[in-house]
This record gives structure tokens, C-alpha cells and sequence, in this order.
């Protein structure tokens, strides 16, 4: 009835769509996103029209993408994330497939066979780990053919990425039988037509960015935040750097601050925070820029880094600091069977930490050794709390001593976006996991 109504009345009225078009002026609000409050209150954030259109713009003019291309797009489209993935759409004109069911998203490529698909780092840790946990319970011939063909991989991809074309030879024909017998598998788990993943709204481990790309299927990781509407930098492909998110899109400025505070000037950031003019004028600096909060660094080439999250940033008790999203970043990439990771260090003596287990990749790793499968009962079994003391053990290895995880604890349970623990794009809600688990934690440093 709604739709004949509406056909009806443009049959009368066939201007209306443009005359209402015409009374939109680009810097009127066209979205009022809240931030995820991972770590905080969620402040409303105020985005005109003229900031989704030059995002959509601004991705369009890199070349990356075109209207050839098919979308797969599952994040939730209230996100910023979401939401410049529609306005690149909108500039590029490919088609778009939409379905938010986070655990449908594997089998669904396989149907749809897009081009790409945006992604948080939590989707490419869960293939990554899988993947490896299935090699790993295969065993036997497979496990060498998989061993031999990354490292051919890593050898080719290195040589590509240094000369920028694709080498011959015999690493070239070594590699091409690495493709047929190992990648293309891969690549056709994910639909087989997949030229690109890109990731945002959280740090990505430079390790699983890299197997992405031996496998075929880059992921170029972008940077930006609610407040300067999600696109301010993204990796190119001809300039691919693991562990950087690439350089600014055009038209938008960014600059280190003497904290070493990355900051931001452009037509997406935002007009400000909604009804809180005290903590917008806090976040604007000198000449109008936006103060992102995260610190970084930003190479000869323009790659940006980022380092630390100011705001995450959490101190021992003996006036050591340390940064947990940095931490759990290394761990996920060393861990093939974790989940997430939630490193607790604020005014205690030494870094403790909370481990979920995946539970894809924990029923591969038990059903390879004869156990049950279901979380809980791994969570309490010897190998499994060995296997995972082992993974931090070399996690630890890489770190400076005041940031090693001297003790930590694996959940019954993984997080969820249900239990409030995961906001819609699967960040953790740092303080709710700290004030849902508090005894575990404070029993760890009883």
C-alpha cells in the first residue's frame, strides 16, 4: 500500500524527488552518529551532507574502486564505517549486496562472489585462524604443502612489493604452483572473486594483513574516526606498507602534534559534539584541526602509523604505561585459537589479561587432539591452558618487560555484541568486560 501510495503521488507530483533535493544545503546535518563508548560516554556526532558526499568522492579519486565492482556489506549501517562504504557506492556506482548476519558473512560470500567487502579486524583474525587451525588438523602431507606454500608466498610477495611487478623465474613458477594447490582454496572459501578486502575501526595485526596478501586478497587497511567520518587515510595498493593505514585521501590535512598526536583538518570532520560544546571545543586545536586522540607517525612516503591510543593508554601502579590495543593486536596474530583478548594493567603491580577462545578455530584444535569441543569445557582443559601460556610466552618475548602478561585467565564464554561486551562492529567495551569480570581480575592479583 505504502509503495502504490507513493507511485501514485509521483504520477501527480513528478518533481518532487528533485524539488526536495533542491532544499538540501551541503552543510546542513545529514547524520547524528553516536561513538561506540568502548572506553567512554558515547557522544553524538554531528556529520553534514557535505562530508558523506566528499568521503564518497574522496575514496572515488584513489582509483581503487570503480563501477564494475560488487559490494558485500554487513556492517551495521548506522556505523560510520557503513555509511562511507554507501557513500563510495553512491560515488563509484557498483552494486551493493546487504546482509548484517555477522555469522552468515562466510557462507554468504560464497554466494554473492564480490569484489570486496569492508571488515573490522576481528573477521580477517577469525579466517586467518581458521585456516591455520584446519591445516593444522589436517596434518601429515597438506600441513608441508600449506608450510612450503606460504613460504614461497611471503618470498614472492616480498619480491613484489620491493620491485613493484609481479617476479618470474623460478620463484614465479614456484609460486604459481603454491597459487593452484593452496591460495586459490582460499580465495574460492571466500567466493573466489575477492580483489580486495579493506579494514577500519580498529588496529590491524601486520601479520594477518601479510597473509592476506600472500593468499591474494590484500587488505588495505584505512584510518579514520566517528568524528571525521570514518575514510581519513587508506593503504593504496601500489604503496602497501604492513602495519601503516596508508596515506590521507584528498582534500583532507594530517599533522603530528609535538605529543605526537595525530591530528586532522579536512571536509569530513565533524561540526561537533551534539549538545556538548565544552567537549568539542576540547578536541578542535590551532586552525582547526581535530584532535584524534591516537598517536603516531607518518613516514617519507606519507604512510601514516599509528602507535598508541591516547586514551587507552593505562599506567602500573608503579608508574609504568602501557597499551592494551597494541598488545592484544601481536597476541591474536601469534594465537591461532583466541578469541579476544582484554590486557588489564590500570594502577595494578603488572599486566594481567582475559582470553576468550574462537570457537571455530578451538573445535579444530580439539577435535585434531580427541577433546571435547565446546568452549567451556576447553577452557579449563591442561593443553588448552598450556597451549595458550605457550602463546604468551611469545607474545611476551616481544615485549618490554613492564607490558609482559604476567597472569592471565581463559573465559567459558566468548564475547558477544548480545552480552553488550562487542559494540555492532565487534570492538570490545573495555570498561563493561572490566566491570563484568572484576573478582576474576582482582583474584589475579590476590
Amino acid at each position: 500500500d505504502l509503495a502504490a501510495a507513493g507511485r501514485d503521488y509521483l504520477a501527480q507530483h513528478p518533481d518532487v524527488i528533485t524539488a526536495q533535493a533542491k532544499k538540501i544545503k551541503p552543510e546542513q546535518l545529514a547524520t547524528l552518529i553516536y561513538t561506540s563508548g568502548t572506553t567512554g560516554r558515547p557522544k553524538g556526532v554531528r556529520l553534514t551532507h557535505r562530508a558523506w558526499v566528499y568521503e564518497g568522492e574522496a575514496i572515488r579519486a584513489q582509483d581503487i574502486l570503480n563501477e564494475d565492482d560488487l559490494q558485500f556489506l554487513w556492517l551495521p549501517l548506522a556505523h560510520s564505517f557503513g555509511k562511507v562504504l554507501m557513500s563510495t557506492q553512491m560515488a563509484c556506482g557498483f552494486a551493493t549486496a546487504v546482509d548484517g548476519r555477522v555469522d552468515k558473512i562466510i557462507e554468504n560470500l560464497g554466494i554473492v562472489k564480490p569484489t570486496f567487502m569492508g571488515a573490522v579486524p576481528r573477521l580477517f583474525e577469525k579466517v586467518y585462524a581458521g585456516v591455520n587451525a584446519q591445516v593444522a588438523a589436517d596434518g601429515g602431507a597438506k600441513a608441508k604443502i600449506a608450510s612450503w606454500a606460504f613460504g614461497v608466498g611471503k618470498k614472492y610477495r616480498d619480491a613484489e612489493l620491493a620491485n613493484g611487478k609481479a617476479p618470474g623465474g623460478m620463484l614465479g613458477a614456484q609460486f604459481g604452483l603454491a597459487d593452484k594447490l593452496v591460495f586459490s582454496k582460499v580465495r574460492d572459501r571466500l567466493g573466489g572473486q575477492v580483489r580486495m578486502f579493506i579494514s577500519g575501526s580498529a588496529a590491524l595485526s601486520p601479520d594477518v594483513a601479510e597473509w592476506f596478501n600472500i593468499v591474494g586478497m590484500p587488505i588495505l587497511e584505512g584510518y579514520g574516526l566517528t568524528e571525521t567520518s570514518a575514510a581519513t587515510a587508506i593503504v593504496r595498493p601500489d604503496n602497501i606498507k604492513f602495519g601503516t593505514v596508508g596515506e590521507a585521501v584528498p582534500g583532507t590535512e594530517v599533522k603530528i602534534a609535538e605529543d605526537g598526536e595525530i591530528l586532522v583538518k579536512g571536509p569530513g570532520v565533524m561540526r561537533g559534539y551534539h549538545n556538548k560544546p565544552e567537549a568539542t571545543a576540547e578536541v578542535f586545536v590551532g586552525d582547526g584541526y581535530f584532535a584524534t586522540g591516537d598517536i603516531g607517525e607518518i613516514d617519507a612516503l606519507g604512510r601514516i602509523k599509528i602507535t598508541d591510543r591516547k586514551k587507552d593508554l593505562v599506567k602500573t601502579s608503579g608508574g609504568k604505561y602501557i597499551a592494551p590495543s597494541a598488545i592484544e593486536s601481536q597476541f591474536k596474530a601469534i594465537c591461532g585459537v583466541a578469541g579476544q583478548m582484554v590486557v588489564h594493567a590500570n594502577n595494578r603491580k603488572f599486566a594481567s589479561a582475559l582470553i576468550s577462545l574462537d570457537p571455530d578455530a578451538a573445535a579444530a584444535w580439539a577435535k585434531e587432539r580427541g577433546k571435547p569441543t565446546d568452549v567451556a569445557s576447553l577452557s579449563k582443559d591442561p593443553d588448552m591452558i598450556a597451549y595458550i601460556g605457550a602463546s604468551v610466552d611469545e607474545l611476551n618475548s616481544k615485549l618490554n618487560k613492564w607490558e609482559t602478561i604476567k597472569k592471565f585467565e581463559i573465559l567459558d564464554t566468548e564475547f558477544s555484541v548480545d552480552s553488550g561486551e562487542l559494540t555492532p562492529s565487534l570492538k570490545v567495551k573495555r570498561k563493561v568486560v572490566e566491570e563484568k569480570y572484576k573478582g576474576l581480575l582482582d583474584s589475579l592479583y590476590a
